[in-house]
């Protein structure tokens, strides 16, 4: 049964560069202990011949047959856009190069 101390969860918020008061290294080390006795907890009901799961149910991806269409014109998409030169989208520019 680990115990943590109110130095380790110093020593891990310094590493995380996370400034914690006294009082909340008290309560992170009360939580840090309720969440490692429900790990331990999970690992008693696991059985050497439970096989290791990222997910509850089986999940299979589903894929959709790609279908070539033809794409939306350049003139009606340069029609929508607030400005245009040349066939292409005209913007301001933005890193002062020419």
């Amino acid at each position: 049964m680990p115990t943590f101390s109110t130095d380790e969860v110093a020593r891990v918020a310094a590493l995380a560069r996370i400034d914690l008061e006294p009082a909340e290294l008290e309560r992170l080390a009360g939580e840090l202990e309720v969440i490692v006795h429900a790990v331990e907890r999970v690992s008693e009901a696991v059985g050497d011949d439970t096989p290791a799961t990222s997910h509850p149910i089986p999940l299979a991806n589903v894929f959709r047959e790609d279908v070539v269409e033809p794409s939306l014109p350049a003139q009606d998409a340069l029609a929508a856009a607030p400005a245009s030169e040349d066939g292409r989208f005209l913007v301001p520019q933005i890193l002062g190069e020419d």
